[in-house]
This record gives C-alpha cells, structure tokens and sequence, in this order.
C-alpha cells in the first residue's frame, strides 16, 4: 500500500476511534540520536549492558553501575524529542482517551509534552530508594557516585527494570487494559522482541481494536498488523496526527 494512502487510512482511524494508544520503542528516540546501547557500539568500558543492568551487578559493585548510568545521562542531556514525540503530543490533545506506553527510558516523550504516559521500563531520570522505596526524579549530572536517600539514607538505584526484574504490576495491568479497550493501537519504533510489549499487538486485535505498526523494517509483529507504514517515524506520525492537514 502507498504511504499515502496507508496515511490516510491510519488517519481515518484515529479521527473515529473512541479509545486510542500508542506504543513506543527504541527506533522513536533513535531518529533524536538517542545513543545504541546493546552490540558493538553498546559497549563500555569493556562491559555490555547484559552485564550490568541486573540486580547482581548493582549488588555487587554499585559504583560501577552508576557510573555507566551516569555515563547514559551525560548522553542524553543534550538529546531533544523529535518531530515524532512531538506529534504524539499533539495527537494526545486531538482525543478524549488517549495512552502512550513507551518502553524508552529516556524520558523523551515527557519532554515533548506527553502526559499521559506509561513507561514499562522505568526512567532514567528518576531514582528510587533500596531501603524506604521512594521514588523522585533526578536530573544530577554528574549524579552522586552512588546516591543515597534523603528521607532513610540508603543507597539509591536507577528507578530502571533490569534484566531479571519484573515489570511494575500497576504501570502492567493499566497497559494492558488500555490495549484491550482501544479502538487503534499504532506500534512505532519497536523490535517486536522484547516481551511482554512484543504482545500488545496481537493481544490488541485479539480484541477487535485497528493495528497499525510504523517501523522502516518488518518486525515479528508485523502479521498482527492491520497495516505497516514502512517509513521514518518522524515523518509518518507527523502526517496522521494532524487532524485538519490533508495528506
């Protein structure tokens, strides 16, 4: 299908749905220069993210992981949200019931004007205590090396879901009513690998709801989809967000 069409026709479901959500992955914030961190490039100081985005290595060496998480923020500072985050935004405004459920950490999306967010993956730019649980954001940079709570004076971690870790049942169950109540989902930027986000689609259309997925390659959950938009993200989001733009 022509882009042009395909567009339209992602348009024309948004402008009818009752209930809309959007789901986000790397290739969003890659189009912003937002650093690899996985691979090749993704290494640091001889280390992969594997090994240190655990539980087990922030036992075992706190410093170490901070650092790398310093490292992170330090990238990302500079880092400003895209045409794509920004027509998100916009499309929020544009409907009654809308969600975005990102699996970014960047913080990227918020710093666009989206407020309606669900981040499976946590923030980057907030920190959460070991000992009392308290969570606050912290935009430190260089961040205390490691930080420790104000409030009982433990050691504070990444407010991150590392391998091993669950996902935040709360942040979970409200994404995956949302998908099962909406009437489009539109996946964009994801790898379709990484679960349980790589389920959204089809638990989606399971449901009856239109999936449209905007990605430049094809993806594991692409047969789930209604219809692909093979394209730059920045570019496709642009065009179905405006509601008064013809396309």
């Amino acid at each position: 299908m022509a882009l042009h069409s395909g567009t339209a026709k992602a348009k024309d479901y948004l402008k009818a749905a009752q209930s809309a959500v959007v789901l986000t992955g790397a290739g969003i914030s890659a189009e912003s220069g937002v650093p690899v961190f996985r691979g090749k490039e993704g290494l640091w100081n001889n280390y992969r993210p594997e090994e240190l985005a655990t539980p087990e290595a922030f036992m075992r060496d706190p410093e170490l992981v901070w650092s790398w998480y310093n490292m992170r923020r330090e990238k990302l500072e500079s880092i400003e949200p895209n045409d794509a985050h920004g027509a998100l935004a916009t499309l929020e405004e544009s409907l009654d019931d809308f969600t975005l459920i990102t699996q970014n950490v960047d913080g990227l999306h918020r710093k666009a004007g989206s407020r309606n967010i669900l981040e499976l993956h946590g923030n980057i730019w907030k920190v959460r205590c070991t000992g009392c649980g308290k969570i606050e954001r912290n935009c430190d940079i260089p961040i205390d090396i490691p930080p420790y709570c104000d409030k009982c004076g433990k050691i504070l971690r990444p407010h991150i879901v590392w391998f091993g870790e669950m996902l935040d049942p709360e942040i979970f169950g409200n994404a995956d009513a949302a998908v099962r109540k909406c009437d489009i989902l539109i996946v964009i930027g994801t790898s379709g690998v990484v679960q349980p986000a790589a389920s959204m689609a089809r638990t989606a259309k399971d449901a009856g709801a239109y999936v449209v997925e905007i990605n430049p390659q094809v993806t594991p959950i692409s047969d789930a989809a209604d219809l692909s938009l093979r394209g730059k993200a920045t570019e496709i989001v642009s065009i179905i967000s405006l509601f008064d733009t013809e396309v």
